[in-house]
Parts: C-alpha cells; sequence; structure tokens
C-alpha cells in the first residue's frame, strides 16, 4: 500500500498561494464560462448557472504541491470531468485534454487520468465558494497529481489528438506529474527555480499557518 503522503512531501495546515501572473480579479461566476472543443461530437459552452445543473459529487481528499507542501482532507464540490467529457461526446481521436485558463496559462493530461471519479471542475471547497485566488470561481481538481495539473481559472477544455505541453511544463515542470514518483521537474532543480525567479515568473505566497 502506498504511503497517504507522497515522499518529498511536508504536510501543512494552511493553503499556500501559488500562481504566476496576477489574479484575475474581473472574473466572477457571473462573467465565467467554459468551452468544450476540439475532438468531440457536441462543441458547448457552459456558464455558472449551467454548471450548477449538472451532475455535482462531494468528495474529501488531499492535495500535494510540486513545491513540497501536501494538505490533507479538503472537502471539494464539483462537476465531475467525466460527466462533461460524456455530454460532449469524445470522439475516439481524442488522447489529450488542453485545460486552457485565463491569461492563456494551460496544462494538460491524458485523457484517461482524468475520467477518474475523483477529477471534479471544482467550484466548492471546505463548504464555501471556491476563493479566486485558489482559481475560483472554477478550477480543475486532479488530486492524483502534482497541483499544477489542477488548472486555476479554467475556462476551456479542449480535446486533441496531439499533446500541447502548457505553460510550467515548457518551463521544465514535469508532464507527467506524479506525486508517489515525484516526477517534479524535466531539468535539475535549481536551475528551473532560477530561471523562474530570473524571469520574474514565479511568485508564491504563503499563508499563515
Amino acid at each position: 500500500m502506498r504511503p497517504r503522503v507522497p515522499p518529498g512531501q511536508v504536510v501543512t495546515h494552511g493553503w499556500p498561494v501559488l500562481h504566476a501572473g496576477s489574479v484575475p480579479s474581473e472574473l466572477t461566476a457571473t462573467s465565467w464560462d467554459l468551452a468544450v472543443h476540439g475532438e468531440v461530437e457536441v462543441p458547448t459552452r457552459i456558464d455558472f448557472p449551467t454548471l450548477l445543473k449538472l451532475p455535482q459529487r462531494e468528495l474529501v481528499t488531499d492535495i500535494h504541491c510540486v513545491t513540497s507542501w501536501t494538505k490533507q482532507d479538503m472537502r471539494w464540490s464539483g462537476v465531475p470531468f467525466r460527466a462533461i467529457a460524456e455530454a460532449a461526446r469524445v470522439k475516439p481521436t481524442a488522447r489529450f485534454v488542453v485545460m486552457e485558463c485565463e491569461q492563456g496559462f494551460t496544462t494538460s493530461l491524458p485523457v484517461e487520468p482524468l475520467l477518474e471519479d475523483d477529477v471534479l471542475l471544482a467550484h466548492t471547497v471546505d463548504g464555501a465558494p471556491l476563493p479566486l485566488e485558489h482559481g475560483g470561481p472554477v478550477r480543475m481538481l486532479v488530486p492524483r497529481r502534482y497541483f499544477y495539473k489542477s488548472a486555476k481559472w479554467v475556462r476551456g477544455l479542449k480535446f486533441v489528438t496531439v499533446d500541447e505541453p502548457g505553460f510550467w511544463e515548457v518551463r521544465g515542470y514535469s508532464n507527467v506529474a506524479d506525486p508517489w514518483l515525484q516526477t517534479r521537474y524535466t531539468v535539475d532543480d535549481v536551475r528551473v527555480i532560477h530561471r523562474m525567479r530570473k524571469e520574474n515568473l514565479f511568485r508564491e505566497v504563503i499563508s499563515k499557518r
């Protein structure tokens, strides 16, 4: 049985805020929508009221950040990714999903792991609306991957035949992002972090613990 806390992780009682760029302060539940497109038979656009009418799921899970913290027993609510994929009638040619976010950020994963029961388009955490600084009003939740794969401020799901590595991945972060295998970076950790800081791309705000 694999350990609950992946190797190299430290449990935190706070919830650190990490992102590149700024928080999109203009984004609200009223202005938010989601485009589902690419290799699907039924392209669609979903607004927030429609999202709330779709099948909902609540789960309690841990999250694991690539910067080595783990937060346990978070209670999330949202729409299972599987429900979105089924409604869009994903074509057999679709092998990857590009998660498109505010300000041009993206990340991607193969379709298969996103169909797991614990993958959500999450809008609620610990009984409250998902805060903007944590990706609200809607973010991806992919608990079995490092948290940068749980894309903040998600605005599109593009189903594609060929993978399109995203913002963090093209800068050296692992495209696999498996916490239990410690696939954090594809190049030397120190060089990646140094380059992030030099380009002023890496902003980190640690909450009080």
